[in-house]
């Protein structure tokens, strides 16, 4: 899943407007950082294979660091505790390790069964809605959508960065998410590895838009 976990940041600023949208962003898209950043290192595996699912061709070889489920759990408690630090607000540590750990939870409805319990783990989950392109841009369409929507009507632009640094930033998403479904495999798993790092931008540029807006 991609846009689908920034829909869960933009839904979730709605719900706890006291925490950063850049903070939401990073939170949700972590586990993906993270596995981009496992890549680089070897800790971790991914191959390239067109037809692996009708909608994204990679194989998820190894990645029990940033995917298995009580890694996304230790890492859920690890930003929650990091934030309550930071900020004593203990509402929102709870909301951003919530965030953190449904990355899991949102892959699982798309990914084939490779997703492990823990490392090491024998079983692996996954529903495969990635096998279904129109299921796949379904779901994540709607969600994005929803998303979206929901921060935009619990928000105002306070000046034009305000407003159209979130309409870029919505435009881009979509644009990227067609181009992956539409566009030819990546020419290597170090492309993956190098796309996933860049999609740090994100939280920062989620969060200059938030600061030009208002309740």
């Amino acid at each position: 899943m991609f846009i689908g976990h920034y829909a869960v940041a933009f839904a979730t600023k709605r719900a706890a407007p006291k925490i950063s949208l850049g903070v939401l962003v990073g939170a949700a898209s972590l586990l993906d950082l993270l596995w981009a950043l496992f890549l680089l290192l070897g800790w971790e595996a991914v191959r390239i294979e067109a037809g692996n699912t009708a909608a994204v061709p990679l194989a998820f070889v190894h990645y029990p660091w940033s995917h298995s489920l009580a890694a996304a759990a230790g890492w859920s408690a690890l930003c929650g505790l990091i934030y309550l630090g930071a900020t004593r607000y203990r509402f929102g540590a709870a909301v951003v390790g919530l965030v953190v750990v449904s990355h899991w939870f949102l892959d699982a409805l798309v990914h084939r069964p490779d997703l492990p319990l823990y490392p090491g783990s024998p079983l692996r989950l996954g529903l495969g809605l990635w096998n279904s392109v129109p299921g796949s841009v379904l779901l994540e369409g709607l969600m994005f959508a929803g998303g979206v929507w929901l921060y935009a009507a619990g928000t105002r632009a306070k000046d034009a960065l305000g407003r159209y640094l979130f309409i870029g930033f919505g435009g881009f998403m979509a644009l990227v998410y067609v181009a992956n479904l539409l566009g030819p495999p990546p020419p290597s798993w170090r492309a993956v590895a190098w796309t996933g790092v860049a999609a740090l931008l994100f939280p920062f540029w989620a969060e200059w838009f938030d600061r030009h807006r208002t309740r």
